[in-house]
């Protein structure tokens, strides 16, 4: 006598709370995953910036904001410990230099520097001369995650954001783009006002020698120089 195998209908509430389960089951994988993926990416970007004692790298800086945009470039350079120089050169020439301690910003064509310390420092730049030390980015960026609404500038590039911990300006977020070789590439930098400052790296050169003098600043004869002051733009 053969025996066959009766399949009971389950109820439509049944069948439509499995269906529920199931979707819920396969949605939390992949969030799973992504966030596991997030925090390996950024792992492997801390041990490639916290074995550095030096980089260079040209930029360009693109501020949009009250429906106009400001394009800038030129060379940036960082060494250990917080020492940097931002050497602008397009469309003017400006200089922002830290030795680590104090920090000065010069125009040539106005004659004036503006001097402060980095303790005190409230610009954007700034958190950039932490990239060579103990950074870790979860910590700089709380919330860490992926942004796959925002398309990378190169293939294979990936997209994070975060909100900043104590970044000048009370910036409401911050986007990170990084390589494939764990390098950064892009930093948006994005204020409550809607106003963004983008900086877009090149070029980068690790552990190159550098002249200390290239941290200092002496101001020629005659130049206005302003203590405490703001930084910038």
């Amino acid at each position: 006598m053969k025996l066959r195998l009766m399949l009971i209908p389950l109820p439509a509430f049944v069948q439509g709370l499995l269906v529920l389960i199931a979707i819920a089951i396969t949605a939390a994988i992949p969030v799973r995953v992504q966030a596991e993926d997030v925090k390996a990416l950024a792992r492997a970007v801390d041990d490639h910036y916290n074995h550095l004692r030096s980089l260079q790298a040209d930029f360009t800086e693109i501020y949009r904001g009250d429906g106009a945009e400001r394009v800038e470039s030129g060379t940036l350079w960082l060494k250990k410990p917080r020492k940097m120089r931002w050497e602008y050169r397009s469309p003017k020439e400006k200089l922002f230099v830290s030795d680590g301690e104090v920090v000065w910003f010069y125009l040539p064509a106005e004659r004036q520097l503006r001097k402060t310390t980095l303790r005190k420092l409230d610009d954007i730049r700034s958190p950039l001369a932490f990239l060579l030390g103990k950074t870790k980015l979860e910590n700089e960026l709380r919330g860490l995650s992926k942004a796959s609404d925002q398309s990378p500038l190169g293939t294979g590039n990936t997209v994070l954001r975060g909100i900043p911990q104590g970044m000048a300006g009370g910036a409401s977020e911050v986007q990170v783009e990084i390589t494939p070789s764990n390098q950064i590439v892009r930093i948006v930098v994005m204020e409550p006002d809607g106003a963004t400052t983008e900086f877009r790296f090149a070029n980068w050169k690790e552990n190159e020698q550098f002249k200390g003098s290239l941290f200092s600043f002496s101001p020629p004869q005659g130049v206005e120089s302003v203590e405490g002051a703001e930084l910038g733009p």
